[in-house]
């Protein structure tokens, strides 16, 4: 047997393709559904709704306050 264009028992063409892939599942920064994400934290929530429009600006200005009290806190 002539071994000569094959490497451990696959040619050069299956072995870019096995790196193509391994690369493709662990280099490549996408969300997998499915997959645990940290949680939002309360400062989170608060800049998300007020970022929205849900909140005023007072009422952001109030509420970072007592979250920034209750970090003291703890």
């Amino acid at each position: 047997m002539n071994y000569e264009n094959y490497y451990w028992g696959m040619n050069i063409i299956w072995w870019v393709l096995w790196v193509i892939l391994l690369f493709w599942i662990f280099a490549i920064p996408y969300d997998i559904p499915g997959q645990r994400r940290k949680k939002d934290t309360a400062f989170d929530v608060l800049q998300k709704r007020y970022a929205n429009g849900q909140i005023t600006e007072s009422e952001y200005y109030d509420k970072k306050k007592i979250l920034e009290e209750e970090l003291k806190k703890s």
